[in-house]
């Protein structure tokens, strides 16, 4: 039979304060508590936040070594040109013989060859280049033993240690985790990883290509009793709500299941979801193609799938970081006339916080100029504020028909909060309502939220239709590109120009 998706389903308020009561719907967005911090739902910490603390790690203890590789010859001449030299090749050699992907459960043995191989290259490319770059010094083959030993050794102890710490936190909490591929079969694996609790990964549902698939699964081999009762995912809609309500960051596929399906892996993709293709056909020949790492999880062989489809991080957040600190800097004297005027005229309490809705369901504080006072914090989290709002002075208006009262939003930009483009970010009450009533609403936080947007650019702000927003956020996300964000800032300054603001 078919099952719902069934979990805990938590909606923040204003202020990280009043909660909604669970959504029952089937467009129910989840968003993140104030205290997950980039986090989908729950309190645990983020899997691409940790994956970066352990790489930063592993990177730390590889250039510690190398250093204490380099101070261990006598001849201190050079010590600081080979130094950088060996910083540079070992560095570049590890990563691109990928050990410094994140894996499910790292193990120091398995990478004691690939380490040793490469600090043992570095350092005979080194001793060459030492004998050319002055002051020539000729590295004695027992310096380089010795040399090569030392920080062989330091480097497989400090990745020991790291991975120690790394494994503890994943038994700790285990990571959520889909697993993609024939409902019976499927059902299977999660049966082998549930038994493995140590293996460092949950399985909270299967996705299959339809329902049917299961009836005819539990005719077969296994019994029912023996499969776990987890939720079967047939349609985009539910595999979005499973992701985001249980905090997914990995999906395991199932080898020649799913893998090959542009998409599939485009839907996966967009969710930011860690890939693994696992292999099922044991004993046998491997399924797996002989590219690419391999790990094991309770004995599965597996191998991370790179999808190249999600590279908007690098160049967008450059562009948001050097965009928004030279606005701030150029804009430093109106954002200080603005406060000004509004500490006369309005009272105390320049600048308006309210909680708002980001990538992945994560909340944050938008920073704005206050231009009207809401009764109550329940107003604030649940009065849908149009342009023409009654109560505002003058000035207020002005700011607002300016769009100047969303300066301070900069300083979230550069924070990482938001970024400049992309969609509006909204209040959990509304993300919650909209969800409900839009199906694809939801799928607009699959990129950072934006101060403006293609939906801006077209008209679409205050009291605008939710669907025609819904629908052109999606299309941004689904055609993004470097230069479609630089062409949507340059409208972005005709529309404030003819004063559109909302």
């Amino acid at each position: 039979m078919h099952h719902n998706v069934s979990a805990e389903r938590t909606v923040a308020a204003s202020s990280g304060q009043q909660r909604l009561e669970d959504q029952t719907a089937s467009g129910t967005f989840v968003v993140a508590p104030r205290a997950a911090t980039g986090g989908r739902t729950g309190t645990r910490t983020r899997r691409p936040e940790r994956a970066r603390r352990s790489t930063a790690a592993l990177a730390t203890v590889d250039a510690v070594a190398a250093l204490a590789g380099v101070l261990s010859l006598d001849d201190p001449r050079q010590q600081g040109v080979l130094a950088c030299l060996l910083l540079a090749g070992v560095l570049s050699l590890n990563v691109r013989g990928r050990l410094y992907q994140c894996a499910v459960l790292p193990a120091t043995l398995d990478e004691a060859p690939a380490l040793a191989g490469r600090i043992a290259l570095s350092w005979c490319v080194l001793a060459v280049l030492a004998t050319v770059l002055p002051p020539r010094v000729w590295l004695s083959p027992t310096a380089l033993v010795t040399a090569v030993a030392v920080q062989t050794v330091l480097c497989l102890c400090g990745r020991a240690l790291v991975h120690w710490y790394q494994r503890s936190g994943v038994r700790r909490r285990p990571s959520p985790v889909l697993v993609v591929g024939p409902s019976g079969q499927a059902r299977s694996v999660a049966a082998a990883l549930l038994r493995r609790p140590g293996c460092g990964m949950r399985p909270v549902g299967v996705v299959s290509a339809s329902p049917e698939e299961e009836a005819r699964d539990r005719k077969g081999d296994l019994a029912p009793e023996a499969l776990p009762e987890l939720p079967v995912l047939s349609t985009e809609d539910e595999l979005h709500r499973a992701v985001i309500q249980n905090d997914v960051r990995s999906v395991l596929i199932l080898a020649g299941h799913g893998s090959d399906s542009p998409a599939g892996r485009r839907v996966l993709d967009d969710l930011g979801c860690e890939l693994w293709e696992l292999d099922t056909c044991c004993p046998g020949p491997a399924t797996l193609p002989e590219r690419g790492r391999r790990y094991h999880v309770a004995g599965f062989a597996c191998r991370p799938l790179v999808v190249g489809a999600r590279r908007t991080s690098a160049g967008k957040r450059a562009l948001d970081i050097a965009v928004s600190s030279v606005l701030l800097l150029l804009a430093a004297p109106v954002l200080l006339g603005c406060a000004l005027v509004l500490r006369v005229v309005e009272g105390p309490g320049v600048i308006f916080r309210q909680e708002r809705v980001g990538k992945d369901g994560r909340l944050f504080t938008l920073l704005k100029f206050r231009t009207h006072r809401p009764a109550n914090s329940q107003e604030a989290a649940t009065r849908w504020s149009v342009a023409d709002e009654q109560r505002m002075g003058p000035f207020c208006r002005f700011l607002r028909s300016t769009s100047l009262d969303e300066l301070p939003q900069l300083w979230n930009v550069l924070c990482g909060d938001i970024s400049l483009v992309g969609p509006r970010p909204e209040r959990p009450f509304f993300v919650a309502q909209f969800s409900q009533t839009y199906p694809n609403y939801a799928h607009r936080h699959r990129m950072p939220t934006g101060i403006t947007g293609l939906a801006q650019i077209h008209g679409l702000r205050g009291d605008t239709s939710i669907e025609d927003r819904c629908r052109f956020d999606n299309a941004y996300i689904d055609s993004w590109s470097f230069w479609q964000d630089l062409a949507i800032l340059l409208r972005t300054l005709g529309c404030l120009v003819r004063r559109t603001g909302s």
